[in-house]
């Protein structure tokens, strides 16, 4: 019997658990359990799943859900704090908010950190092409969802979608429309991308 491998991230993937450890019962203080159903969220424990295991397909379908909507996230942030806190849509706005404290704002910054180290950590254990069907899959589960889980906090945009805030026709009509969306627009780019590089 060969000799087992060493896992691929031996320090990180210790260091993601300490974050989790800190991160989950925070958030759930704070923002209350149905914030751990936003995709974001949803990312990070499969990021740090994909750390702790070296699972390609987890982390190459974090690099696929986070990427662009990170850095719309992340730019959405700088123009707050260059128009104090009037962001360019919305999403950002409680990283302003007093009421909160700021050491928790600050965990907010991981919408940054996490697609940088599933980016970075894909580089090392290959991308995983089946991360588009994955993640689109996990993403019709999770609007669902938040279509039912407090629907007043509109997760995920289930009730009304970011730009306009109506609402697109009945439930079903409106999800999948926010759906087709995702998959097509802010998943397929960074899929297609990162189909074109070679393994490791």
């Amino acid at each position: 019997m060969p000799p087992a491998l060493p896992p691929p991230f031996p320090t990180l993937r210790w260091l993601s658990c300490l974050y989790l450890a800190v991160w989950i019962p925070a958030y759930a203080h704070y923002w209350g359990r149905a914030d751990f159903l936003y995709l974001c969220n949803v990312g990070v424990v499969f990021t740090v799943a994909g750390l702790w295991f070296g699972n390609a397909l987890l982390l190459s379908s974090q690099a696929v859900g986070t990427a662009l909507i990170g850095l719309v996230w992340a730019l959405n942030l700088v123009w707050g704090l260059l128009t104090h806190g009037h962001g360019l849509t919305g999403g950002t706005e409680y990283m302003w908010d007093p009421r909160y404290p700021l050491w928790l704002r600050l965990l907010s910054l991981d919408h940054v950190a996490l697609p940088l180290v599933a980016l970075w950590a894909i580089r090392r254990v290959g991308y995983d092409r089946r991360a588009w069907a994955f993640q689109s899959a996990v993403a019709a589960v999770v609007l669902i969802a938040s279509r039912f889980v407090a629907p007043e906090r509109n997760l995920n945009f289930a009730q009304k979608e970011l730009v306009t805030y109506h609402s697109w026709g009945p439930a079903p009509v409106h999800l999948l429309f926010l759906w087709t969306l995702l998959v097509l627009l802010v998943y397929w780019p960074v899929h297609a991308l990162l189909s074109r590089r070679r393994a490791p």
